[in-house]
């Protein structure tokens, strides 16, 4: 290809690009387009993060024509969001095999609080009590293998593990006064709890 074809290959590109960009850009206001002291920060963003998660997952649910109670709180730096069932399994669909439906939702959540807030968002979301849930049986894998670790001085590799639950058994772990760690890559990632 000569020169003067890549620079016209190029410049089409670019024109296609940018056509794009404009197209996706839409007259909604975010935060990031306000000026800097009017932006929210600490618990006023995570406040704002809360509520935008809960008016997008009321529309799902109205769209899917589900019930479900939507609670917001607050925990360290993060929102967290619950939906929680009217009917006991009414929602196990919105949870999936192993979390990857919710998983999947939470990532779609945080986009749409991202794109209100202008700031990227950590929110945490849970479904019918799925994450609670989740979060009780992982420490109770964490404490077996913190007992393990200290019985046979020996390092325990524990299962694959999503990021969330990996963060759930370090903390659980570093508690205990032992040292873990992630080795390998997604989705095999797991925890390696040593005693020193």
């Amino acid at each position: 290809m000569t020169e003067e074809a890549t620079a016209t290959v190029d410049a089409t590109e670019t024109d296609e690009l940018t056509e794009t960009d404009e197209s996706a850009q839409t007259d909604q206001p975010t935060q990031a387009d306000e000026p800097a002291e009017t932006r929210l920060t600490g618990a006023q963003l995570l406040e704002r993060e809360g509520d935008v998660a809960a008016d997008y997952l009321e529309g799902l649910l109205d769209i899917a024509d589900l019930d479900g109670d939507i609670d917001i709180d607050v925990e360290g730096n993060r929102a967290m969001v619950s939906v929680l069932e009217a009917n006991a399994g009414d929602l196990g669909h919105l949870v999936g095999t192993k979390g990857k439906v919710l998983d999947a939702l939470q990532e779609l959540t945080r986009l749409a609080a991202t794109r209100e807030t202008g700031e990227r968002s950590r929110l945490m979301l849970d479904v019918a009590g799925f994450r609670a849930q989740r979060r009780v049986e992982l420490e109770r894998v964490a404490e077996d293998a913190v007992a393990e670790a200290q019985r046979t001085a020996a390092p325990v590799r524990l299962d694959p593990m999503t990021p969330f639950e990996r963060k759930i058994v370090h903390d659980v772990i570093a508690k205990a006064g032992l040292v873990s760690e992630s080795e390998g890559e997604e989705p095999a990632r797991r925890v390696v709890v040593r005693t020193a």
